[in-house]
């Protein structure tokens, strides 16, 4: 039995493990999009490791783009097998992937339109031999379409958590509650092949406990064989006592003294609920300041509710709240915006307001304009709530730069620039430590991935000194024999 990383090693996206049996039977651990701008990744999203047609099954651990992104394109390159996943997983996934699907369609049709109008302003002479080749090399073709999301979501079979579920002769599976995002799950694959029982475990990206909306991460059953996430492999979060304060701090300062407004690029998916749910406490406890909010993105709008639909994944304190408020995500001053032209008109509005628009790294969506079009005044403030890989422009922001280009255009930074890590659906060192303890004994072989390198040595030495022995740090591509 080997296992080998194709994706999310020393990288923070793009999460991807294959597990092939004994007998040739291959089982694909998460199928995710690369994101971000690193020149080595430049082609990992249009390429394989191994040949998509070989794939005899996927088991998903959640629905974010960098865990569940590619898996259309698996799809439309030869792989017809069963996607097994949570039933919330699966709901998410039918808006997320179509939802990338139309970006890229969108992309491509931008790209090459722009192309087609300087071809046009070339002057009329004879092109240069190759020339004509050469532009047609530069045509951007989508990864993949609607129909090929179509074909993705006829593969899924869904599950609950908690239950073993048998996906192949000797292969048992089971889904328990990560606390990440709504529908997401940590992996275990019981295998028995030749009379021998193997159990390998696949953290999926672990929650944190105590958070809004979704119950605690759950702990795995112990595992021989353990893949475990390291984001914040070397960070300790904010605690929840400060964050309420901090966050009006941050909202009466921008919006009531500066009268600007307030930006917060937010993940469609978990992350823009939660900050809403909280605005919806504070709102209903009458510590909100009354000043528009504004949910910008489609996604988030289908997403909150598909949120409305899985009650099974919310914690206690969320069913509590809901006896006196039946609606945990809309209040008086809140507007969700799907149409082009009302989310263009924020941009042109001199009103302070709040605008939680996605994606979180700023490097996709409609949250790219709020920040070309906001990034110049100091009046405005961008609230940073989730990790932003390097070279997105949430990660440059993060790390002071000074200038951003943006649609052809540099802009200076003159807003203030928030960091509020307490937001980040991921746990930190000490909770993914909580949350593997009880596997250091008889664990075989820890391996670390979804986690950039620096961080994950830290966290590597940090387990260590905690006792667990044999811990690695697969590179993009490398195997492992599981004996």
């Amino acid at each position: 039995m080997k296992v080998q990383f194709c994706g999310a090693a020393k990288e923070v996206t793009g999460s991807s493990h294959l597990i092939t049996l004994d007998s040739g039977y291959k089982i694909l651990l998460d199928c995710g999009l690369y994101q971000g701008n690193s020149e080595e990744m430049k082609e990992f999203n249009e390429q394989w490791i191994y040949d998509p047609k070989d794939i005899d099954c996927l088991v998903l651990s959640h629905a974010h783009i960098d865990h569940s992104g590619r898996i259309p394109k698996l799809v439309k390159d030869g792989f017809d097998g069963d996607i097994h996943s949570t039933h919330a997983t699966r709901s998410l996934c039918a808006i997320m992937l179509l939802d990338s699907a139309k970006i890229q369609e969108r992309d491509a049709e931008y790209h090459n339109k722009r192309l087609a109008e300087k071809k046009a302003k070339k002057k009329k002479s004879k092109k240069k031999r190759g020339e004509k080749k050469e532009e047609e090399k530069k045509l951007r073709v989508p990864l993949y379409t609607s129909e090929h999301v179509k074909e993705t979501m006829n593969l899924f079979i869904s599950y609950p958590y908690d239950r073993r579920i048998n996906i192949h002769e000797g292969v048992e599976v089971l889904f328990r509650d990560a606390g990440h995002i709504l529908g997401s799950a940590s992996v275990t694959l019981k295998i028995t092949e030749n009379g021998k029982t193997t159990v390998i475990g696949f953290t999926g990206d672990i929650g944190r406990p105590n958070r809004p909306i979704l119950r605690d991460p759950m702990k795995m059953p112990k595992v021989d064989y353990l893949i475990c996430e390291s984001t914040y492999g070397d960070k300790d979060h904010d605690s929840k006592p400060g964050e309420d304060s901090k966050f009006l701090k941050i909202i009466k300062e921008t919006c009531l003294e500066k009268k600007g407004k307030l930006i917060i690029p937010a993940f469609s998916i978990g992350r823009t609920q939660e900050i809403v749910y909280m605005l919806d406490q504070l709102s209903t406890a009458g510590v909100l300041p009354k000043i528009p909010v504004y949910v910008d993105s489609p996604l988030a709008v289908n997403a909150t509710t598909v949120f409305g639909a899985h009650p099974e994944c919310y914690d206690d304190d969320l069913h509590e709240y809901m006896l006196t408020d039946d609606n945990p995500f809309g209040f008086n001053d809140l507007t969700y915006i799907k149409d082009v032209a009302l989310s263009k008109q924020l941009n042109f509005s001199n009103e302070p307001c709040i605008i939680i628009s996605s994606s979180g790294m700023m490097n996709a969506g409609r949250v790219r304009h709020h920040l070309a079009n906001n990034i110049a005044n100091p009046k405005n403030t961008f609230l940073i709530v989730g990790y932003c890989a390097p070279q997105t422009p949430g990660g440059m922001l993060r790390n002071g730069i000074e200038k951003i280009k943006l649609y052809g255009q540099v802009h200076p930074v003159k807003a203030k620039i928030e960091v509020m890590e307490s937001f980040s659906a991921h746990a930190d060192r000490g909770e993914m430590l909580d949350f593997i303890k009880h596997q250091k004994k008889g664990l075989k072989h820890l391996f670390l991935v979804h986690g950039v390198e620096e961080r994950q040595e830290k966290f590597k030495t940090m387990l260590g000194e905690k006792g667990f022995k044999k811990v690695a740090i697969p590179n993009l591509g490398q195997e492992f024999e599981l004996k």
